[in-house]
């Protein structure tokens, strides 16, 4: 049984880097949930700001987007939205940033997560 354990151990490890690094193509099926709010085109927001350009991007400095105050506090303390930040934003928006606009509970697949951020990365 501990065998069977440290082989079921091992082989969720060695899956866990093809999930961080995650895939651009499922990435745009998960993105469709976000199309709802966001567009991944420069310049178009709608209930939320664009995406284009997302990965790298200081948080709340969508030029035309009004974010929540909330949202502009963390981009005026430097926040910015790197591969962690989307992360663990992407998991429970409103757990990371109280008093964000954004109603979308989150994903909650490690997987979907990583795909999407892999997905924005791959469209900048």
């Amino acid at each position: 049984m501990k065998k069977l354990a440290f082989m079921c151990a091992a082989l969720v490890a060695m899956a866990a880097p093809a999930w961080a690094d995650g895939d651009a193509e499922a990435g745009a099926k998960v993105f469709l949930k976000c199309k709802t709010c966001h567009e991944n085109e420069k310049g178009v927001n709608r209930v939320g700001p664009t995406l284009k350009g997302v990965v790298g991007r200081k948080t709340a400095t969508v030029e035309g987007f009004k974010y929540s105050d909330a949202m502009a506090k963390k981009g005026a303390d430097g926040q910015v939205w790197d591969e962690p930040t989307l992360t663990v934003y992407l998991k429970d928006p409103k757990a990371m940033v109280p008093g964000t606009k954004m109603s979308f509970p989150g994903l909650k697949d490690d997987a979907d997560i990583a795909n999407v951020i892999a997905y924005l990365k791959a469209h900048p």
